[in-house]
């Protein structure tokens, strides 16, 4: 069924496609030849998946939120990871704060959470990332791979293709279905240590910078990454190799974007992205 919107791609790029999902249908728009099944690197869009993988093991009973992951630090949950609230740097060359106090984004955070989601579950993070996520949602072209020496990399590792963040894109609008139930997901999109200062990479620093549990919400940042168009309510994650995926609830609309331009070129992707998504519906 068509959604009938204006999808119209005047992105700086050489080759991007975009998926928009509600409940009554899909459209796609695409610049160059760019198939469904094509692969593009995902970068931290992979957050997206990695939370999924996270919950689904909470909601399992293998670890708790508020179960402390001494690898991390004294006083680290895996809560304080998944909001990147544990004080831990960006990369590993950078300082730490104590945990609570301010949202500092965190790829060492993803590994670390990664490795104590591997621990209770008993098996590789990658292998348990299919198992949970990937497999239920028949996202069967996506997969984990090394970056930056990382293997299988859980914060920015993941190639994916359009198909299959469709498939991610509609699992998210339906609050987590089939991997994690309603309740879990609903926390998991809910503002995480309220209050926190913090930095959006490539975007802006903001006070408060709300988070949820690996989920960026949108809320009161302006200017934004997802436009300004987006309920309070929206959330999502984009990534450094050109993409992203946003969720807006509150207009039933989700959307995903793959490119063939890092985000950081010419900051040509918060020149682009934001007014481009402004043209789709408001609640």
């Amino acid at each position: 069924m068509s959604l009938d919107l204006d999808l119209r791609l005047d992105w700086p790029v050489g080759r991007a496609g975009v998926v928009v999902v509600s409940p009554s249908g899909t459209e796609r728009a695409f610049i160059g030849e760019v198939g469904g099944g094509e692969e593009f690197a995902v970068a931290s869009v992979t957050k997206l998946m990695t939370t999924l993988a996270v919950l689904a093991a909470v909601e399992g009973g293998r670890l708790g939120l508020d179960q402390p992951v001494p690898e991390a630090g004294e006083g680290v949950t895996l809560r304080h990871l998944l909001a990147h609230a544990a004080g831990l740097p960006f990369e590993p060359t950078g300082g730490r704060r104590p945990p609570g106090t301010r949202r500092i984004y965190s790829n060492v955070g993803f590994r670390v959470l990664a490795e104590a989601v591997a621990d209770a579950v008993g098996t590789t993070f990658g292998a348990w990332l299919a198992s949970s996520v990937l497999d239920p949602l028949g996202m069967t072209a996506t997969r984990l791979v090394s970056r930056r020496g990382v293997e299988e990399d859980p914060a920015a590792g993941a190639t994916s293709t359009l198909d299959d963040l469709e498939r991610l894109a509609r699992c998210l609008l339906d609050r987590g279905a089939p991997v994690v139930g309603r309740e879990l997901f609903d926390e998991a999109a809910s503002v995480q240590f309220p209050g926190l200062a913090g930095l959006v990479p490539g975007v802006g620093r903001f006070d408060p910078c709300d988070w949820g549990l690996g989920f960026e919400l949108h809320d009161g940042k302006r200017p934004h990454w997802m436009g300004d168009r987006r309920s309070a309510a929206a959330f999502g994650h984009f990534g450094a190799s050109g993409c992203f995926l946003w969720v807006d609830p509150d207009a039933e609309l989700a959307c995903a974007a793959v490119s063939d331009r890092h985000f950081d070129d010419d900051r040509w992707a918060m020149a682009t992205w934001p007014a481009w998504s402004d043209r789709l519906p408001a609640a």
